[in-house]
């Protein structure tokens, strides 16, 4: 068994192949950076002078090959996880009196970023919902191992082609957030589980799941965090409220949306109140289904009130700390104990040192659990 932590790069324009010994043994750092709320990236540094192969690389991304691809592969105690697969955007050499003391910095965002490059205007979708819209963008960048996983919209709005065939406005990029957007949804592309392979998701943010391994402050031998420290503002919780339009009177019917779903579970026993009420107006001219959806997405984007910000030894705590999924939090007290919600992850990789800083949050005060899981 191959114990401790290990990196492996894999570099090439669409198959990406392990790069050669001279190539590992000049890696400086990684650093890659998961978020909920935008595009996740990296950035690899490395030593390296005139002769240096990474000289190629930097001749390559700079325009010989359209897109060059990285796949960020790290292995703790035998298990592979894939952080990164993304293409390289920027490349900057820091030079140096020293021989082979410059510095080559290569910086690079997620798949996402392939799909933002090229304008699609006008494009006919007549008769399909929102997410055979998605499916059928996605297929495209098949290329890069990306499947689609589409979740139906909660509230599905076909457009009869009678009266309105949608069109594709933008980037694919661009119009596959939009569709988001309007369905209260999110989109994003998780690398993994295997390297090539990527899972493009569009669905709602689900807050539920397994719970990662727990995050202790203050619990002497058992603290596996360096630091955690939180804050708590309810002044930014607001009730939306929605306007459904009576098709017979053509009256506006106001209808209050709560940050409470299925998806979106309360991991605090204390929920904020709201401080506000915000009138979304312009829901009176859409169809009902689309104006609950608006109504669900403003609802939970005010709804986490908690947020703490941590950072954390990768050999200590044992694991890899993910975005995006569900962590417990103990010894911090009665308010602040209890599940969280990852919202941003930035991992930071060098020889013999492997950390992590994160955002993690939550819609209230007071664990909903009588116990934390481990």
């Amino acid at each position: 068994m191959l114990k401790g932590i290990h990196v492996s790069l894999l570099v090439g324009p669409a198959v990406p192949i392990p790069a050669p010994k001279p190539i590992m043994d000049a890696l400086q750092s990684i650093q890659v950076t998961s978020d909920a709320n935008a595009r996740s990236g990296f950035q690899i540094k490395f030593n390296i002078d005139n002769q240096s192969p990474l000289h190629t690389l930097l001749v390559l991304a700079g325009g010989r090959v359209p897109w060059l691809r990285v796949l960020i592969v790290i292995t703790i105690n035998s298990l592979p996880m894939v952080m990164m697969d993304g293409l390289i955007t920027r490349q900057e050499i820091s030079a140096s009196n020293e021989p082979g003391m410059s510095v080559l910095t290569v910086t690079g965002e997620d798949l996402t970023v392939a799909m933002d490059q090229r304008e699609f205007n006008g494009i006919p979708y007549p008769a399909m919902p929102a997410e055979a819209r998605v499916a059928l963008i996605v297929a495209k960048y098949a290329l890069y191992g990306m499947v689609p996983l589409v979740v139906p919209s909660i509230f599905t709005d076909v457009p009869i082609p009678t009266d309105k065939i949608p069109t594709h406005e933008g980037t694919d990029l661009a119009y596959v957030q939009k569709l988001a957007k309007d369905a209260g949804y999110v989109f994003y592309v998780d690398s993994g589980p295997l390297p090539g392979m990527n899972t493009a998701y569009w669905g709602p943010e689900i807050k539920l799941g397994m719970p990662q391994p727990a995050l202790n402050i203050g619990m002497d031998a058992h603290t596996n965090v360096e630091s955690l420290s939180f804050t708590s503002n309810q002044t930014g919780a607001t009730l939306p409220i929605v306007f459904i339009q009576n098709t017979l009177t053509k009256v506006a019917i106001p209808l209050p949306i709560p940050d409470i779903s299925l998806l979106n579970p309360p991991l605090g026993a204390i929920p904020p109140i709201p401080k506000e009420i915000t009138l979304l107006k312009e829901t009176a001219k859409m169809s009902p289904m689309a104006a609950l959806s608006k109504g669900m997405a403003a609802a939970s984007s005010t709804a986490d009130v908690v947020t703490a910000n941590g950072s954390l030894d990768v050999l200590r705590y044992g694991n890899i700390l993910k975005a995006r999924q569900i962590v417990g939090v103990r010894g911090a007290g009665l308010a602040f104990d209890g599940l969280y919600y990852v919202k941003k992850v930035s991992s930071t990789f060098k020889p013999g040192e492997f950390k992590q800083n994160f955002t993690i949050s939550r819609n209230g005060l007071i664990s909903t659990l009588p116990r934390v899981p481990v």
